[in-house]
């Protein structure tokens, strides 16, 4: 499976070309309008009306109107598949969504007409997806007309995820878990919950973070992972939604190349999410600005040689121009919010930062001129390792990689060396060269 990435990074033509060779892909809506994810949604259901295809559904704690208007979509187009991320708890859309398609065949056995696949990288996250639906929500539901009293009495006999993912040292939002420890800790966790509720469906548990190569992915099935997610290095193939220069960046980048940086969609909680530092400054100035924010309570407070240097160096134009622009975009989408913040100083400085962080990532879709040093680019270590594996390679080249290439020689790779693992084993000399497993087109 390959994740998703925010913004449709992760794209049509990604999930398009990957569900045409019977492999899911999952559409980055992560951060994207209604209007935009509904185009997203037709296409890919006119392309491969069989599936298979998933779509994300990111957690947005600072706005869940943008949460249910996806799920909204999500249940009127009849997507069946999601993609559940950056969740820290349950929220009423996600179990909306869920409960939504359950029902009864006519041998009585409930079908699960709507799928999860929780991507997680904390236990107490993974457990509660692995758990039926919590009563209190499945009752605020259930008063709304949302779901039937039968939906809400089957909820209790499924888990809120059919699949879940454990994502470690990840691009974007990640806890920079280690896959070796994290993954039998949550594959535990599934079969203690699972001899507890005995489902008639045993929870699937996958790896994601730091999938990249041959060896990788076969680690993660000797594990014990049912499946694995490559991210990071499907930003740089072809079908990608970056810009070029994003995905020639990627295609250079080493292992050690990544940093953490203050998240748009989190920003003032300090949730940090994983980015390329090589050729942008964008991890250095995101920093500064959070900074700035913890520091200081209002845009006022700032020092004046600081916020100059903001409005020359990061802005490129007048605090107030950027408010200006704020405060007119959420007058349309948010006006709520815009209300708090004109009467709250440190709300409307983390929205005039955030201006900033939301940009920026798509200034590196986009390809923004001129806004090279500012491009936003989520990126784990997972790219390094497969750009040192590829060396030398046709797919060294990033307009050589496209999405099923790159998931072809990963997997038969990972076979490839399973059964040279097998026959060491088994006690038979096998040279040196012959141990490797090398890209080739095919």
């Amino acid at each position: 499976m390959t994740g998703a990435m925010a913004g449709g990074i992760a794209s049509e033509e990604m999930v398009i070309a990957l569900g045409r060779e019977k492999i899911l892909g999952s559409f980055g809506a992560g951060g994207l309008p209604p209007e935009r994810l509904e185009v997203a949604i037709n296409r890919i259901q006119q392309a491969l009306p069989h599936g298979p295809y998933a779509f994300n559904l990111i957690h947005s704690p600072n706005d869940m109107a943008i949460e249910r208007r996806a799920v909204d979509l999500y249940l009127k187009y009849e997507v069946t598949t999601v993609e559940a991320s950056a969740f820290l708890d349950l929220t009423a859309n996600i179990v909306y969504y869920r409960v939504a398609g359950l029902s009864l065949d006519d041998a009585n056995q409930i079908q699960i007409k709507n799928k999860v696949i929780a991507k997680i990288s904390r236990r107490e996250v993974a457990s509660k997806f692995m758990q039926p639906a919590p009563a209190r929500i499945i009752k605020e539901l259930l008063e709304q007309g949302l779901i039937t009293e039968l939906q809400a009495k089957l909820a209790a006999n499924v888990p809120m995820a059919d699949d879940i993912t454990v994502e470690a040292d990840s691009g974007g939002h990640t806890d920079n878990r280690p896959l070796v420890c994290l993954l039998p800790s949550i594959i535990a966790l599934r079969d203690e919950i699972q001899r507890q509720y005995n489902y008639s469906q045993p929870i699937r548990v996958g790896a994601a973070g730091g999938i990249a190569t041959p060896e990788s992915a076969l680690a993660a099935f000797i594990m014990g992972a049912a499946y694995v997610v490559t991210g990071s290095v499907n930003q740089a193939c072809i079908e990608s939604g970056a810009c070029d220069h994003t995905k020639q960046l990627l295609a250079q980048a080493e292992m050690a190349d990544v940093i953490m940086a203050p998240a748009a969609d989190m920003f003032e909680m300090g949730v940090k999410l994983q980015v390329l530092k090589r050729g942008t400054m964008f991890a250095m100035r995101a920093q500064k600005l959070y900074e700035l924010y913890r520091n200081y309570d209002s845009i006022e407070a700032i020092p004046l040689g600081e916020r100059e240097k903001l409005e020359k160096q990061v802005f490129r134009k007048t605090i107030a121009e950027v408010w200006e622009g704020t405060a007119a975009y959420l007058s349309q989408k948010n006006p709520e919010k815009l209300g708090k913040a004109v009467n709250n100083p440190k709300l409307k400085m983390a929205l005039i930062f955030r201006w900033y962080l939301g940009l920026s990532s798509r200034w590196s879709s986009a390809g923004e001129k001129g806004r090279e040093v500012d491009y936003q680019i989520w990126c784990g270590p997972a790219m390094g390792g497969f750009n040192d594996w590829v060396r030398g390679s046709y797919l060294a080249e990033a307009n050589n990689r496209h999405v099923v290439d790159v998931a072809h020689h990963i997997m038969t790779g990972a076979a490839f060396l399973y059964r040279i693992q097998s026959l060491k084993i088994q006690g038979m000399q096998i040279p040196d060269s012959y141990c490797q497993y090398h890209p080739v087109r095919y």
